[in-house]
């Protein structure tokens, strides 16, 4: 019977448990918390966004692009629906292809993977933090690293793997924070904290235009936060490691063209003559941004309609659909949702997932560098690696 180690209980390391204890293998989970599972839980605002039913390499960042295919052609999204739905885990799969579990809980995936890796004898030490790689490599056939990143760092997150890869020679990637807030050099973004909008952001890098996305933006007592701002954080993240200039336009209103705009602002101005100009934003957008704009416009919040002329119009229009700020940095990896960069996937076994410079040394998940955008994928990668690391380990 091989004896197998795997460092971490997360979710690759769960699944690759749970298929080498299928294999009778003796397996052995060691946790430095108190409980596994700790970034599922609260994974996707505590329901888990579990993985996408659209997955290929173009949805993951890595110096590696293509590392992740023979993992995920193994083990896409049929073969975890079919894993999952043989466990009692239902799936709820929305239009855009994001898969949550039905129950709409990260508590039911967490529960489910941990108690059917017992079922199979798998064996957990929890509390429990392993600092002798070698000491692992001695006692065991197999060691499993799946450690995670320092994405999450109250969650337990750190660069334990990337050491223990270290021990062997390995090159690791500069690690990154991604799917995380920024920081922006802004007074008035802070002065608008609390305040959402349904818009567009556009990422600048050194001045040009690099990508466009829209969703909920949040403004927040150190810069900005929302789903726009997190689906362009890897690379604004990158960006400002390598010390380039970041910054971002905020559309508050896309619905419009800022002409559009305009024209409307002029036209509720012409029919409502009494009303001042905050009266007016607040039919767009919510007054604490209201109230900042026009101040940051050095506009008068008193301006009543019958004063507003074509060009205070098109000012306020202008700013509205272009709102410039300038990034500082992000929010860190204690906030960051996952980790960009990690053990260099060019000295892995992409079919196994086993170190090129130590055998039966392993490696899964958020450990290597590989990252991916939100929607799943992150998971889909965890669980497509751990099975190839069970495959693998299993067959030998």
């Amino acid at each position: 019977m091989k004896k197998i180690a795997i460092i971490g209980g997360g979710a690759s390391g769960l699944l690759c448990a749970i298929f080498c204890a299928k294999e009778s293998s003796k397996v052995e989970i060691f946790e430095q918390n108190q409980r596994c599972a700790k970034k599922i839980l609260v994974s996707g605002n505590g329901r888990c966004n579990i993985t996408n039913t659209n997955i290929s390499q173009d949805d993951f960042f890595s110096d590696n692009s293509s590392f992740v295919n023979d993992s995920l052609n193994h083990f896409g999204f049929k073969e975890f629906e079919k894993f999952a739905l043989s466990v009692g885990l239902l799936l709820d799969i929305k239009d855009d292809g994001r898969v949550y579990p039905l129950s709409n809980e990260a508590k039911s995936v967490a529960k489910i993977l941990q108690e059917y890796a017992k079922s199979l004898g798998v064996i957990f030490h929890t509390d429990t933090k392993i600092t002798d790689i070698k000491g692992m490599m001695n006692k065991y056939d197999s060691v499993v690293v799946a450690t995670g990143s320092e994405a999450g760092t109250h969650l337990g997150g750190n660069s334990d793997g990337q050491e223990f890869a270290k021990v062997y020679g390995h090159n690791i990637v500069q690690t990154y924070p991604s799917l995380v807030q920024f920081h922006l050099d802004s007074n008035v973004a802070k002065k608008m904290s609390g305040a959402k909008v349904d818009g567009e952001v556009t990422l600048f890098l050194n001045h040009k235009k690099d990508s466009t996305t829209s969703g909920d933006i949040l403004f927040t007592n150190y810069g900005i936060s929302g789903f726009a701002i997190l689906d362009i954080s890897q690379r604004a993240s990158v960006a400002l490691m390598n010390f380039e200039h970041v910054s971002i336009s905020i559309n508050l209103v896309p619905s419009f063209t800022s002409q559009k705009l305009s024209a409307h602002i002029l036209k509720i101005a012409q029919n409502m003559p009494k009303f001042t100009i905050i009266d007016i934003l607040v039919g767009l957008i919510p007054i604490k941004i209201a109230t900042n704009l026009v101040e940051e416009l050095e506009l008068s919040l008193a301006l009543t309609a019958q004063n507003l002329n074509t060009k205070m119009a098109k000012k306020i229009a202008n700013l509205m659909t272009n709102w410039r700020f300038e990034v500082s940095d992000t929010h860190g990896f204690r906030h960051a949702e996952v980790s960009g960069g990690g053990v260099d996937t060019s000295e892995v076994n992409s079919k196994t997932m086993e170190s090129l410079k130590q055998k039966n040394l392993y490696f899964c998940g958020e450990v290597l560098d590989v990252v991916g955008k939100r929607g799943g994928y992150n998971f889909a990668f965890a669980w497509a690696s751990g099975r190839a690391v069970a495959r693998a380990i299993c067959v030998k």
